[in-house]
């Protein structure tokens, strides 16, 4: 475990303070940014060459991440003094030798083997947290998964055990759905679909992201510090707009900072989490965690001044560097700097090398930009940008974010212009 710091060395040195991103896409890629702001050495893996992150870090290496020579290799050879898993296929095992033998993961082996297997995770949000969560059931035959939902009510929520991003997930509406949800859990899931999750279905007013985050206080103790929290929707179970602060009550507000809190002392470590939950009025659910930052999070890149987004935070909880914040009825709280919102930009079209225009439209409206994450290779449905809007108003924000992110079109090499509805929405700027 990394204590408090008070020295960084210099890059590609023997003095250099190094960390070691396992997963370099867009959410790496900022935190390989902020993490060059404080002069600490970068080096990214992912399973492709020139994936976002790797075109910001000082080094890159391309390799099976579930592969545990592949990692061991890369540990032994850089000696990184943190290694942040940034994705869920990594070999877990690696994770937990990687901790045995004194390398800190981010925020530690156990906190990331329970975030990435739903049935761990669901059991400790319930059992070990004691937050409350939706009811759920587990199936491991067509059958079993007849009896879940039946025990569980319609509508439910189907899910592969191991996955992310929606990925093996189904909305079940009645019997009819099963044949489907079981198909869908067994074909798209991430990882593995040997057992499959049944959830209840919450009437919920807003689904929110907290994004706690675990660093050392000037004395050397561990504390929580929560940013407000981000709304967001998505869609095919996938975010697709977020926003902060989200329209909450007070007491639901307190409520999950609580549950975020008890959740998060459970994983233990640094760094950040993203505490995925549901609110109706004053009640809250805790639905899922991230052990890191989260992709409804890159709002606060707008909302939050600079080195304070959810990676400057990651990236400062695990240096052990401070955050400072201020104490608002015994909670530690960052304040907001203005009120913001993202928009996904999304490929329509397989290809490689996607271009993308309308760039000046989009960055000649006021208080509004993108960034675009630098994958080679789109294919229907990849993010491979995302829209940044600012105001007063949360609202405008979300508008406008909306707004620029469906102005900016792309194509790849083999590819037609797609159309990103602007010349539908442009009235409304």
């Amino acid at each position: 475990m990394i204590s408090i710091r008070d020295e960084i060395g210099t890059p590609l040195t023997d003095s250099a303070v190094k960390i070691l991103l396992l997963g370099s896409g867009e959410l790496g890629k900022e935190i390989a940014i902020e993490a060059q702001r404080l002069g600490v050495e970068v080096i990214a893996v992912d399973r492709y060459p020139n994936a976002p992150a790797m075109q910001v870090a000082h080094k890159s290496y391309v390799g099976n991440m579930r592969d545990k020579d592949f990692l061991w290799s890369i540990v032994e050879r850089e000696k990184p003094d943190a290694i942040i898993p940034e994705i869920e296929a990594i070999n877990l095992d690696a994770l937990f030798e990687f901790e045995k033998e004194g390398y800190f993961v981010v925020p530690n082996a156990k906190a990331t083997w329970i975030a990435m297997h739903r049935e761990r995770t669901r059991e400790t949000l319930a059992k070990e947290a004691k937050v409350p969560t939706s009811r759920y059931a587990y199936a491991e035959t067509l059958d079993e998964l007849y009896e879940a939902c039946e025990k569980i009510g319609y509508p439910c929520h189907t899910k592969a055990i191991m996955s992310s991003s929606g990925k093996g997930s189904y909305f079940v509406k009645g019997p009819e759905d099963i044949p489907k949800a079981w198909e869908v859990a067994k074909k798209k899931a991430r990882g593995s679909a040997d057992k499959i999750i049944v959830e209840e279905h919450i009437d919920f007013d807003i689904e929110i992201t907290e994004l706690a985050v675990r660093h050392f206080d000037e004395n050397g103790k561990i504390v929580t510090t929560f940013p407000a929290p981000v709304g967001h929707y998505q869609i095919d179970g996938d975010y697709h707009s977020s926003w902060q602060p989200a329209e909450i009550s007070e007491k639901a507000e307190r409520e999950v900072y609580r549950i975020a809190k008890r959740i998060t002392d459970v994983l233990g470590g640094l760094g950040i989490f993203g505490v995925e939950m549901f609110v109706k009025g004053d009640k809250v659910w805790a639905n899922e965690v991230s052990p890191r930052p989260h992709d409804t999070g890159m709002v606060t890149m707008a909302s939050h001044p600079t080195g304070f987004s959810e990676f400057g935070l990651h990236v400062r909880a695990v240096l052990g560097l401070p955050i400072p914040a201020i104490e608002e009825n015994g909670t530690r709280k960052l304040p907001v700097l203005t009120p913001a919102a993202t928009h996904v930009i999304l490929a329509n079209q397989e290809g490689y090398a996607p271009r993308f225009r309308n760039v000046f439209k989009t960055l000649s409206i006021p208080n509004a930009t993108i960034r675009l994450f630098g994958k080679p290779e789109a294919y229907k449905g990849r993010r491979l940008g995302v829209a940044l809007a600012w105001d007063k108003d949360v609202q405008e924000a979300k508008r406008k974010a909306e707004m620029v992110a469906h102005m900016t079109e792309l194509r790849t090499k083999s590819g037609e212009w797609q159309d990103q509805e602007y010349e539908k929405r442009k009235h409304l700027l």
